[in-house]
């Protein structure tokens, strides 16, 4: 790192990251004045995002000292995903249909082929590029950017060990992978404040959509009370202990694994992923929020559940965003735009196939960042939709974990044969 942050106090970096949420949704409710035209077109999400980017790019703080992510990730991600999950209708979850599915996979489908696609066009400009010899290949750094952008970080990671590439090299496709990977989310919640006229465009059925959030905004007005302390107290309580139980299985499961199947322990193994114990606490806070909406637990949503759940996810956003630096985007324009025509593959992929399917814009997002972003992501994009929709996001995630490798396999051997040609 070149220089320190002016803030590497994490107290304080919290604070700053909370002042920018409070700003954006002070100035997102103002009725007149300005505010309302400038929300007009650039979503309170993006700006949710945006502005600790600034705060990042102008060295304030530095999402390499501070450690908010980690614990936005690894405490307020799962217990969000409890919270917007505990009330949830499971069966209004699979009226959604198939289209789902359908997007994720064209997601998945539009990164395998872009990379290939990305190389040959890129190949044609600026040969030196994509080229490169040995371990130092560039399609063997663009590989570790396939697991990333199918599954997620242990993706990324089994992809590295499989492909050897240089590690000397190995920070510039990281690089690449989050200003890449954070402008297309920027676009995408950029798009949500156009929903209705991107839905129009497409001639997307939202029946099942509305029908969800319908449901869930009436059960929510049936049992919606003056929340107590008592109630912020069980609502914390079923949170955090679900987050521990999580914690505690995903350590369990996954050493056990990793302990007595070589498949999961070595790196270089397609079913490495399954040895993250990451992928083990999303999958675990998921399924304990399902479990807790057939109890009783259920009714805490009259007291704000999901309200409590939605601040944690915009705490979320916040430190996604402060891993972008602005200022880096041109550090190496021939890699960034690689992965740009990469990403532009992908989503006009997800375009067209929703298109051709009357897919809402929803499932368009939400299957994209399922791949692109992972389970960090994937829940807030779907939970800026509506809260009730957090769980779709995570369940797709989780098979972005479970394909990431075999994808990024495939477009890598791809990658490699499109690089010798």
């Amino acid at each position: 790192m070149s220089n320190p942050p002016i803030f590497s106090n994490d107290a304080i970096v919290f604070g700053l990251l909370m002042l920018a949420l409070g700003f954006v949704f002070f100035t997102e409710n103002k009725k007149e004045g300005f505010w309302p035209k400038f929300y007009k077109y650039v979503p309170g999400l993006l700006m949710c995002y945006l502005i600790p980017a600034i705060f990042n790019s102008l060295n304030l703080i530095s999402d390499e000292v501070s450690q908010t992510y980690f614990i936005a990730s690894r405490y307020l991600l799962p217990a969000s995903l409890v919270l917007l999950t505990i009330s949830i209708d499971l069966k209004g979850i699979f009226n959604l249909g198939p289209k789902a599915l359908i997007m994720f996979f064209t997601g998945t489908i539009g990164i395998v082929i872009g990379g290939p696609i990305a190389i040959l066009l890129i190949s044609y400009v600026s040969p030196e590029t994509v080229g490169g010899i040995g371990f130092d290949a560039t399609w063997r750094g663009l590989a570790t950017l396939a697991g990333s952008w199918i599954g997620g970080g242990a993706n990324q990671a089994a992809m590295l060990e499989i492909y050897e590439y240089n590690q000397e090299l190995y920070g510039g496709m990281v690089l690449v992978d989050i200003v890449v990977a954070n402008i297309w989310m920027a676009v995408l919640l950029l798009g949500i404040g156009k929903k209705e006229k991107i839905d129009n465009w497409l001639q997307a059925d939202n029946t099942a959509i509305n029908a969800l959030k319908e449901k869930m905004h009436a059960f929510s007005q049936k049992i919606s009370r003056v929340p107590s302390v008592t109630d912020y107290m069980l609502i914390l309580m079923f949170a955090f202990v679900s987050v521990g139980i999580a914690h505690f299985g995903s350590e369990v499961i996954s050493t056990y694994l990793k302990d007595n199947f070589v498949a999961v322990s070595d790196p270089k193994s397609a079913l490495s992923s399954f040895g993250s114990s990451f992928f083990w606490l999303i999958s675990i806070a998921t399924t304990m929020g399902i479990l807790l909406s057939f109890t009783k637990a259920r009714n805490l949503e009259g007291a704000g559940a999901s309200k409590i759940g939605s601040v944690f996810i915009y705490i979320l956003v916040a430190t996604i965003g402060m891993k972008m630096d602005l200022g880096k985007i041109l550090d190496n324009p021939g890699l960034i735009f690689i992965g740009l025509v990469w990403m532009a593959i992908h989503a006009g992929l997800l375009i067209l196939v929703a298109k051709l399917i009357k897919a809402p814009y929803f499932f368009l997002a939400v299957g994209s960042q399922a791949n692109v972003g992972g389970a960090a992501s994937a829940p807030v994009v779907a939970a800026a939709f509506h809260p009730s929709l957090a769980t779709v996001g995570a369940l797709l995630a989780v098979f972005g974990y479970v394909v990431g490798t075999y994808g990024a396999i495939l477009c890598a051997e791809l990658m490699k044969i499109a690089a010798a040609g």
